[in-house]
Formats: C-alpha cells, structure tokens, sequence
C-alpha cells in the first residue's frame, strides 16, 4: 500500500515525515532519484529511507509505503491511492520556499519569488494553487487534507488523526516524542527557519502579493481551503 505524503515545497511536510517516524517508527522515501532534504538533514532525523521497490510494487505491497513528493497529482498517482495531503496558507509556503532558495543570496528573494508565484508548470511541482487543487478536487475520502496550522498546534493529535483514517492498522509508539520546532532549529536554522502562521505580512511585497492573487488558481484553491481573500490583508 502506498501512502503519499503530498505538500507543496515549505509547507511543512519535513516536519511531518520527522513526527510520522518519532510516532509511528515508520520512514518515508521519496518520490525523487535524490531526497535533497535528507542529505541535508540526515536520513535518521528525517526518517528517509530509500524507496524498496517500484511505485507500481509498492502499492501492491501489504506493507504501508509512505512517499513523500511535491509534484501535482499525476499519472503516477493511481486514483484510488491514499493521500496526506498537507496544506497550508501559499502566501507564507512561498515566501519561505524564495528564502530557502536564496539562503546564499539574499537579493535574488524578490525575483526567486516572483517566478514561483507566475510559474505556469503543468507537470512537476507547477504552482501553488494548480499544485493543491490537483490533490483536492475532486474529494476522496481517502486523500484527507491535514492543515499546517493544525500540525503546528497540536502535532500528534492532527497526525493521529488523520492515521486513523488511513492506515488505522498502525498504532503510535507508547513512548514517542515529537521534537519541538526550537530544537529543529538548532540542527539547522536556515531550513528551519520561522515556522510562523502568517509569515508572509511582513515578507511579502504589495507587487507580489497582487500578482499572488492574480493567478486563478490560487485564488480557487484559497477560497476551497478557506484562507480569505485578497482584501482580508
């Protein structure tokens, strides 16, 4: 069986491989040749380890298999498989996506952040509301949305939930322990950045935000996920 730990980039889903593996004792892989984070971060912190068979195998497997991928719901995605799909507000998953990815250069964020917020990708990670909405509509009952909000108030209660849904044959260790953002932080500052809900009120620039909500996607999928609207800032 195969579970995807779906998410666009810096919406949380390092974090919620990190709390799977502490409670549940179970790793992710990847749906990529390389997980980047875990060569960053080191396999055992984040719980990686390698994918043991093709996709097609995995899911025929008895075992549970959960993947981790940023991409849109695609061809590789058979319908009827389960999903955590993780989501949370894209104002602040893209502002923290253009600081990752100009952590060595500060003055490329603007421009790192623009192309994200116009990107037009029809495969791959494509952007933030085409990305979500391809794991949201239509609804399943077994693609159950997980906010990062909720993972971030109150981890294990929102992850236990959402297992019990899907995989309820796997029960939480009696004596797990999630580790706190602070203490993610220490092993490193710069991936584990702020982790704040509403991030992107002091960071994202007037022109950005105008052209975040002139993308019809995201304007669908914030109003599905009930993020409020352009004038609610």
């Amino acid at each position: 069986m195969i579970v995807w730990v779906s998410s666009f980039p810096r919406s949380g889903n390092t974090f919620l491989r990190i709390a799977l593996n502490r409670l549940y004792g179970v790793r992710t892989s990847v749906v990529y040749d390389v997980d980047g984070v875990a060569e960053r971060l080191g396999a055992d912190l984040v719980g990686f380890t390698e994918r043991p068979a093709a996709i097609d195998a995995m899911r025929e497997s008895e075992a549970v298999h959960l993947v981790k991928t940023h991409r849109q719901r695609d061809d590789q995605v058979d319908e009827l498989d389960k999903a955590i799909c993780l989501v949370r507000d894209g104002r602040d998953a893209l502002v923290s996506w253009a600081r990752l990815a100009s952590e060595e250069d500060s003055t490329r964020f603007a421009s790192e952040l623009s192309a994200m917020i116009a990107r037009r990708d029809k495969v791959g990670t494509g952007s933030w509301g085409r990305n979500v909405l391809s794991w949201l509509r239509p609804p399943a009952p077994h693609r159950v949305v997980l906010r990062y909000e909720e993972l971030a108030r109150e981890p294990r209660a929102a992850i236990e939930q959402v297992m019990a849904t899907l995989v309820p044959q796997l029960r939480p260790l009696a004596d797990a322990r999630i580790p706190s953002f602070t203490e993610l932080q220490q092993s490193d500052d710069r991936f584990f950045r702020k982790g704040l809900i509403g991030a992107h009120r002091d960071e994202l620039p007037d022109e950005l935000h105008h052209l975040f909500w002139a993308q019809p996607d995201n304007v669908a999928a914030m109003q599905l996920l009930g993020y409020g609207t352009k004038t609610d800032d």
